[in-house]
């Protein structure tokens, strides 16, 4: 329990000096969503909230929610595989950016990146709605078993 309190402190830390931007999670609310990060179940949100020192001025509140899949697989793809006892989460890992953005600079467009550890995989506590997971499942054809892939999440695997 200590140690995830130390974890969410030291993520809220973090996430003042890193993150500055977000949307609302509501037209009408005034909480801001910094990071939801679907893969490894984390969800921060920003919002100003009365001090409780001077309840005229506002003071920002960070909130992170952490979900901690309880049947969560070393490797997600495998039913088999023994269940996951370990969850590590990184600030740097949860922030990244990985998508292209055109900058135009000097009347030039340029395509840059705003995460500099694109290229290693990401860890995933859960399955990632967007991405496909498939498992090989024995299939008797013709009196002959065959290990055939099915799709653990249809929806991102097959197009409409």
């Amino acid at each position: 329990m200590k140690s995830t309190w130390s974890l969410c402190v030291a993520l809220a830390v973090s996430l003042g000096i890193i993150l500055v931007a977000g949307y609302p999670v509501s037209p009408q609310d005034e909480e801001y969503v910094l990071v939801n990060n679907k893969c490894q179940c984390v969800t921060v949100t920003s919002k100003f909230v009365p001090s409780k020192e001077d309840p005229e001025e506002e003071v920002l509140e960070r909130n992170i929610r952490i979900i901690v899949p309880l049947k969560a697989r070393e490797n997600i793809s495998d039913p088999l595989s023994p269940p996951r006892t370990t969850f590590v989460y990184r600030l740097s890992e949860l922030c990244r950016n990985c998508e292209p953005v055109e900058i135009d600079l000097g009347g030039v467009i340029y395509q840059a990146q705003q995460g500099n550890s694109c290229e290693e995989p990401q860890t995933c506590y859960t399955y990632d709605r967007n991405e496909c997971y498939s498992s090989p499942v024995p299939l008797l054809y013709h009196g002959e078993v065959r290990q055939v892939p099915a799709a653990l999440t249809p929806a991102s695997c097959f197009t409409e």
